[in-house]
């Protein structure tokens, strides 16, 4: 798994890579009340907004990771978005995107970078 300053994560498994938000994003945004996930189909850059999470405090943009088209979505977050809370970085999975340059992935931070960065917020 790797992360973003931005607090997005990323799980790649071959060509294909699952999106979400850290548990520290979930932590911070309080109960998720709704979860707009992008159209598959869609194609993103890195950096790009393609979704959007609200919560009882705020709403956010989730910034793509890395580059990619959009293959599948989690649709359990229209009906339950509380799953984002509950399990952020497994079940509350925002999409899938086919990766258009791995490089994006290898980039960002592993695990304990990603600790060490959240330690000086």
């Amino acid at each position: 798994m790797r992360f973003t300053k931005d607090h997005e994560w990323v799980e790649l498994d071959g060509d294909v890579a699952t999106v979400g938000i850290t548990a520290y994003a979930a932590e911070q945004l309080g109960d998720v009340v709704f979860v707009e996930t992008p159209e598959v189909g869609k194609t993103v850059k890195a950096g790009d907004g393609f979704a959007v999470v609200e919560s009882v405090k705020a709403a956010s943009d989730v910034y793509a990771p890395i580059s990619g088209q959009v293959v599948e979505t989690n649709g359990e977050l229209s009906g339950s978005p509380d799953v984002v809370n509950a399990a952020p970085e497994a079940a509350g999975w925002f999409a899938r995107l086919k990766v258009t340059n791995p490089a994006e992935v290898e980039a960002l931070m592993d695990r304990p970078a990603y600790e060490a960065f959240l330690a000086t917020l």
